[in-house]
């Protein structure tokens, strides 16, 4: 079931009704591709915020309701304050069920603490990717993807090709080729600060330097 959202649709434009909005407690926001004109709409801060912590949200298709009419988009753009916890605005392109599109996904690692490496062989995780561009039908965009590391060795890779992904879905990067193919996960041996140890039968601190004095044991005695 889609996300919902509820939008009203404002004629204001520029700087200065941006700014009225927001002290309003809401938002500017844009709705536009297809075969439609684009869309200038305002959304109530308080129902976005609500939204935001939802990692779906910002992958799946959401249904805008807009005064009545419902459009079906994704979340193209957002644009958050740069030390408040609100979003200043939001742009969303409409989606056509019969075409597909791109989404970021969210990877999800699972198995990490039982995988050999990390568990026999004192080795490190490093997760080089957080997500990934993938290319389907909007019917069939996936929440996440799942990234098994219960199985890796220490000097053991992860790749873009080597992740499950749902039929009907593709990993955008693959199909522009294998030189795309980018690391998603690796298995490294644990960094450990070595220690210098004394080493036995250290030398003996050099003898003093001669006096440059030196007695005359033959010298005459009055």
């Amino acid at each position: 079931m889609s996300l919902e959202l509820n939008a009203t649709l404002r004629e204001d434009q520029g700087k200065g009704a941006s700014r009225r909005l927001r002290h309003a407690k809401q938002l500017p926001a844009i709705v536009y591709g297809g075969d439609e004109d684009p869309v200038s709409i305002s959304l109530m801060q308080k129902d976005v915020q609500h939204k935001l912590p939802d990692e779906s949200f910002y992958s799946q298709v959401l249904s805008l309701n807009i005064e009545g009419k419902n459009e079906d988009v994704l979340i193209r753009d957002i644009q958050h304050h740069p030390y408040k916890m609100e979003v200043m605005h939001m742009d969303f392109i409409r989606v056509d069920a019969k075409k597909v599109v791109h989404v970021h996904s969210q990877l999800h690692f699972t198995g990490e603490d039982v995988s050999p490496g990390v568990k026999t062989e004192d080795g490190v995780i490093s997760h080089v990717l957080i997500e990934v561009e993938l290319e389907c039908l909007p019917k069939n965009i996936p929440e996440f993807i799942e990234v098994d590391l219960s199985e890796m060795h220490v000097g053991d890779v992860i790749h873009l090709s080597d992740l499950k992904v749902p039929e009907g879905v593709e990993v955008l990067a693959l199909k522009h080729g294998d030189d795309n193919d980018s690391v998603v996960a690796s298995m490294h041996a644990r960094k450990v600060a070595i220690e210098t140890e004394e080493e036995e039968g250290a030398p003996e601190a050099p003898a003093a330097p001669e006096s440059g004095v030196k007695e005359d044991s033959d010298s005459d005695s009055e």
